[in-house]
């Protein structure tokens, strides 16, 4: 049996259950007990698929020399595929308790799996116009949940977020639009085979400008980052560590790296385009994440920040590769900003959770009104310690290693200025966690937080599989570099030989 739609079927069949199951007023144990094993199926799924080689599923049956809608399993889409399901597994744990103080939660998980199958979609299309239409259910689905507690900041921040998500939407449909003009396909391997004839035409560098806009505008890549700030701080916890820990990356990090390595080939100019949003979003987003007193909101901009270390480290693998340098150097360059996208999602997403976990017992995000956490709420407050060490790139946790190595993978490249700036950058983010740690776990704890506690083994799971993932991350990389990485990192360097392997088969 096919398994790839799957990843897909599974999350959309159980969003529109569980409105349903909210109206029949079934038992709240049932409806966490199918979150909990639809996310857990998933995640198994995409741990499987770690063992098998690539392939493609034409749907309907179509296939080459007649092309239909197809789904591609290869190296990179695998590695975001488990990402995504990983994250959500925690998140929906994370849910079953702090999702208390709302009150519909067949909704929530409805929109949460909705959320989920756009993701999937995205990560596994091998064609333009159902990508857009994936990147919108996950959009759709997470304006909804920015706006789940319909108070008036939340509001405010999801119509904010509607309004540009919107904007990049048109940005990407009128790319994908003039695309197909040019090439008389929506497939995108069928496209990468054009490729190299359409080079250097005009309209194709005006795809690429719709395409770096509406994507980078995803990804939340400054200077398109204004909506993130305000939506991230405003989702419950398990929305923001979705957004942060993988919505960004499935729908705005992946997609460039998939169209702009696989379907129209890097060259110089896109490479630098990706180093120079890198390299400004790194250091913008640490420094307005140093002045930030809400602990979210310092969050949000640490997700800029630190997702312009991956587009940096990856825009250098790609401006090696044009000017026709080392290959080993573009290759520990490309697996260097892999490797820190998949620790981000892990100590990004523990952050938010910690966060949650804080906001649930206190009542409270503002850094300025905790303090002495970590003694009422230990396991919490270890949690917080360990991704904020490994955020801050501190050895051993696993974004000590990732940042280690982009690091040598920018000087080997010959790029010293933009090497100090990612060492500059990470002393930064460590100062403004400093801020965090001295603020909201240490210090006198006020009287109005005497009676807090942890929060329950339902909200404490999660941290602590995350903190152990961010600590052996980086020192067992030996074991998984091989099944996770190594084959994604082939995927980005073929080019468009992905062209030829979805093509032929």
């Amino acid at each position: 049996m096919e398994t790839l739609p799957l990843f897909i079927a599974i999350p959309l069949a159980v969003a529109f259950l569980f409105p349903v199951f909210e109206k029949l007023s079934l038992r709240r144990a049932l409806l966490d007990g199918l979150a909990v094993l639809a996310t857990a199926a998933l995640l198994a799924g995409s741990l499987g698929l770690l063992a098998q080689p690539d392939r493609v599923y034409w749907i309907g049956g179509w296939a080459p020399p007649v092309t239909g809608i197809n789904l591609v399993s290869d190296g990179l889409s695998r590695l975001m595929l488990v990402v995504v399901q990983a994250i959500s597994f925690f998140s929906i744990v994370f849910s079953l308790r702090y999702m208390d103080r709302y009150s519909s939660r067949g909704f929530y998980y409805g929109l949460f799996f909705l959320l989920l199958a756009g993701m999937n979609g995205v990560v596994l299309t091998g064609d333009l116009f159902n990508l857009f239409v994936f990147i919108e259910i996950a959009a759709i689905a997470s304006y909804a949940l920015v706006a789940f507690g319909c108070e008036s900041e939340e509001l405010e921040a999801s119509f904010k977020y509607l309004v540009l998500g919107s904007v990049s939407s048109a940005f990407i449909l009128l790319g994908v639009g003039m695309l197909y003009n040019l090439t008389g396909t929506l497939n995108m391997a069928e496209v990468a085979a054009k490729a190299p004839a359409l080079s250097g035409l005009p309209i194709m560098a005006m795809v690429g400008a719709c395409f770096l806009f509406g994507f980078g505008l995803k990804a939340a890549m400054v200077p398109f980052h204004a909506w993130l700030p305000d939506a991230h701080p405003s989702a419950p916890a398990p929305i923001s560590a979705m957004l942060s820990g993988v919505l960004i990356k499935a729908g705005g990090v992946y997609v460039l790296f998939r169209l702009f390595f696989s379907v129209f080939g890097m060259d110089l100019l896109y490479a630098r385009v990706f180093m120079a949003l890198g390299a400004v979003s790194m250091l913008i987003g640490v420094l307005l994440a140093v002045g930030q007193w809400d602990f979210k909101r310092l969050l949000a901009y640490h997700s800029i920040s630190q997702m312009g270390y991956v587009l940096l480290s990856v825009g250098v693998g790609g401006e090696v590769l044009a000017r026709g340098g080392p290959t080993p150097v573009a290759a520990l360059a490309v697996f260097a900003g892999l490797f820190h996208l998949v620790n981000h999602a892990a100590f990004k997403s523990l952050l938010f959770l910690c966060s949650g976990s804080m906001e649930y017992v206190t009542g409270t995000r503002q850094l300025a009104e905790m303090g002495g956490l970590s003694r009422p709420m230990p396991l919490t407050g270890l949690a917080c310690r360990v991704a904020a060490l490994s955020i801050s790139g501190i050895p051993p946790f696993n974004g000590f290693w990732s940042k280690l190595l982009i690091i040598i993978a920018i000087v080997q490249a010959g790029h010293y200025a933009l090497a100090a700036l990612t060492v500059l950058v990470s002393f930064l983010t460590l100062l403004s966690f400093i801020k965090v740690q001295r603020y909201a776990l240490e210090g006198p704890l006020p009287e109005l937080l005497r009676s807090v506690r942890e929060a329950g083994l339902a909200m404490s799971l999660p941290l602590l599989a995350l903190a152990a993932l961010c600590l052996l991350g980086g020192l067992l990389l030996p074991l998984y570099a091989g099944a996770l990485f190594t084959p994604a990192q082939e995927a980005m360097l073929s080019g468009l030989n992905y062209a030829r392997a979805i093509l032929g088969g």
